[in-house]
This record gives structure tokens, sequence and C-alpha cells, in this order.
């Protein structure tokens, strides 16, 4: 059994009491609970369950999270992983983003988003209308954010590398919706992963906790009046949960907490470990390894006063020029592009989201949807543009059965015959999809795709 820090184990005791302890210290000796979740965005959890021959289990609290064991399968090595169909995310975690109520049309802010679980389910629960900014101040994770971001096929979004202090200036009462998972001591991750014990040493509660205070001061201020903010951490000690809300509501009294969808193993809040003894804070949530089928979380949704009227809309900008290699590449897909929001760095072409403000000055890692580039008089598609589309919205596809071999060699980039699949004279780019779903382009001439799904994608 691994050996916990005395002083984390007394602190436990105290907050469980010496029975319920034992309980939780039982569960280290339990195996870890893997889990997927479903991209709601591409398809429906019912499709995917009917497609899909990997062996799950309900999540009970979420509706598209299961559990999978790993001795048995391994679905990171699946083409429907690479499809972007769904997401590998431990279930406790599945439930921050689950529980912040996004709807398609809102702007949505995820604070510290890398590596994208939460992200890319809110993203999913846009369905393409509205927009997620998503940031992490570490550039090297914001890369990773950014490739599941368009694995997933996001393209209103931007992904941000910055102080969440410096896009306050940007973002005053801007967003509809916050998530803050907070970076925390992680003593809900120790049964998962043994390295946090040392890194808890290293840096314990209250390190994080003078952060967290900072992060979500900051963020309430980018919330727009009756917006929605959900903070969680992956830890226990009430400095980091707890008295973090307590500290907001005493910095801005409009916010208050709101009860959230219940579960039989979600355990209350404690107000006994704040000042205040604030009782809206039983309506927060802690999740208990000893409890339920997941890790340690702790969960918060909050509301800022009341919302303001509606402003009106201001009237949609004159459409801008196309280029022509563009035009003439979209006539093989079914959308119609708004000009305006057209935005051409040298090459590169991308597609932004409608509504952002004046965002020059901020370190960006995608700003839009890349659609792809300009080189010599002619367009190539991005690979973040193929993971965007659906079947029937490009006119030229090669799809392949998943148990066609094929597959497996157009995600390694190996060259491909298609003959049997395209007209011998056929050339130009085609989607390649496995089952419906797209996996990125190939360039077909006399029945041979080259392949161009992106290299660093690619399955070793």
């Amino acid at each position: 059994m691994i050996t916990l820090p005395e002083a984390f184990e007394q602190e436990m005791k105290q907050l469980l009491g010496e029975e319920e302890y034992e309980a939780y210290r039982k569960t280290f000796d339990e195996a870890v609970h893997r889990g997927l979740r479903v991209n709601n965005g591409k398809i429906s959890t019912e499709e995917f369950l009917r497609r899909t021959d990997i062996p799950l289990k309900k999540v009970p609290w979420i509706p598209n999270g299961f559990y999978y064991d790993e001795e048995s399968c391994n679905p990171a090595k699946d083409a429907d992983y690479y499809a972007g169909l769904y997401y590998l995310q431990e279930p406790s975690a599945m439930t921050p983003a689950n529980r912040l109520p996004v709807e398609p049309g809102d702007k949505v802010l995820d604070v510290c988003a890398a590596p994208g679980g939460k992200a890319t389910e809110l993203g999913a629960k846009l369905q393409g209308e509205g927009v997620l900014i998503a940031n992490d101040i570490s550039s090297s994770r914001a890369k990773g954010l950014l490739k599941n971001i368009e694995v997933f096929g996001i393209g209103n979004v931007l992904v941000l590398s910055e102080e969440p202090g410096r896009l306050e200036n940007y973002f005053t009462e801007y967003f509809d919706k916050i998530l803050i998972d907070a970076p925390c001591s992680g003593e809900g991750m120790f049964r998962k992963d043994k390295k946090m014990v040392k890194a808890w040493e290293e840096h314990g509660p209250e390190f994080f906790s003078n952060l967290q205070r900072n992060i979500i001061l900051q963020a309430a201020r980018m919330l727009k009046p009756g917006g929605l903010m959900l903070y969680s951490t992956c830890t226990f000690d009430p400095s980091e949960n707890e008295r973090i809300i307590e500290h907001l509501k005493k910095e801005y009294p409009e916010f208050h907490v709101l009860p959230m969808e219940n579960y039989e193993g979600f355990c209350p809040g404690i107000p006994e470990v704040t000042e205040e003894k604030d009782e809206e804070l039983k309506k927060t949530v802690r999740i208990f390894p000893h409890k339920m089928k997941g890790e340690g979380h702790y969960v918060a949704l909050l509301q800022k006063g009341e919302p303001l009227p509606a402003k009106e809309l201001k009237p949609k900008k004159k459409s801008g020029k196309i280029p022509a290699d563009l035009e003439e590449f979209m006539k093989q897909v079914t959308w119609k592009l708004d000009g305006s929001r057209l935005d051409i760095h040298g090459e590169r072409i991308y597609y932004m989201p409608e509504g952002l403000p004046d965002v020059r000055g901020i370190r960006f890692l995608r700003t839009g949807l890349l659609l792809g580039e300009l080189k010599k008089n002619r367009f190539e598609p991005s690979q973040a543009f193929a993971m965007c589309l659906k079947k029937d919205e490009y006119a030229q596809i090669i799809d392949l059965p998943c148990e066609d071999e094929r597959v497996r060699r157009y995600l390694k980039g190996e060259t491909l015959d298609v003959d049997d699949l395209t007209e011998r004279k056929a050339k130009g780019w085609y989607l390649v999809c496995v089952d419906g779903f797209p996996l990125g382009w190939g360039k077909v001439s006399n029945g041979t795709l080259k392949n161009k799904y992106l290299p660093g994608w690619r399955l070793c």
C-alpha cells in the first residue's frame, strides 16, 4: 500500500472521521477506474454504443460517460478514437463540464484547460454555435489541448496561453459560462498517480490556495451578470475548496451557489470548515473514492447576480472577399462561408467565431478554425478542417469500414491503393472516413491516394 504523508492522513481523519477514513484508505488497494466520454458533438451516445465493440459499463451520473477495462482493450488504438468520437477521461473528472449547463450560442471560457478533457466536452455542447475560449498558461500543455480540440472537430474556438489576469483586459463581463478546473494539490489523484504524493510534499494546499484565490476573482470579473461559473479541483483540502468559494463571496457578494443535479454518491460541501459557516456551501459537491467509482473531486456551481436585459445585436458586417482558390475548393463543401469571418495570416486562412472583441496582443496557439493554406495558387485544406466536417458535407469521400486494413495504414501515413473506391480518372482532394466519420485528407490520382494525414497525429 502507498505511504501517505502523515500531515495529509491527519487532515483526512479530521475531515472524514476515523471510521470513514479507514474506508477511504482501503480504496488504495482497489483498481483505478478508467473512463471514456462520448463526443456528442459528432455522434449520439446511442449511435456510438451501436457501432463500438469496446466493452463498456455506464458511469451512472454522466449520460455520455462509461467505464472500460484497460486489461481487456486499448481504446486509444481504436480508429474511432482518431475520428474524435470519444475522449479518455477519469470518471469523476467528467463531472465539472457535465454540470456546467452550456447551451449552443454561449460564450464560454475554460480558464485552465489543458489537456482538454473538460474543454472538449464544453465545445461539444456548443454544437458549433457561440465560442469556446480555451486557455492554459503552459504553452507546452496548450499544444496538447489544441490537438484534442481539433480531433474533436471543434472549430468555433480560440486556444490561448496566457495568465488569467491578462485576459481580464480583453474579456471584462464577456462570458456566459466559465469553467475553472483550478491547479491544485491533487490529493484526489493520489490513488491514481503515486507521483502526486511527492508533488504534494513539494507544493501543498497553501501554495495552491493562493493561486486559486487570484484565479477565481479574475474569472469572476470576466463573467456577465447572470452568468454561471463552475469551480472544481481534484483535491480534498478545504482551503482549496469551500474556503475559495467563501473568499469569492466575500469579495463579490452578488455570487450565490446553485444546486447541481444530484447523484447517490455525491457528498455535500462542508460549511463548518469555513469562517462564516455559510449553509449555501452545502450545495457544492464533494466526490470521494470510497463513496463512488471515481477519484476525488470538488465541484461548485455559482451564478453572478441577475441577468441584465439582452443587448441589441449589431448588424452583420458585409461579407469580405474570399480568395479564389479557397472559393474553388469550397465548391466541394456544403458550408457557406461568411467572408467577413476570414482571417488571413500569410498563407494560412482561419475562420473566426462571431462576436469577438479585439484580441490583438494575446498569446494564441489558434484563432478560430484553421481552414488550410494557400500555396502557389492552390488551397490545401487542414487536418482541423477535415475533423470539423461531416461525411455528407464534402463531395469526394473515401469511406472505409473499420475492419479494412487500409484504415490503420492510413493512420500510419501510408500511401493507399483506392482504385476500387474511386473512378480511375478521379483526381483531387478526398475526405477519408472510417464508417462515416472523417479521419483526414488524401489526394487521389490514378487510383492511388497520397496520404495527407497530419504527421504529428499518426498511429505509431
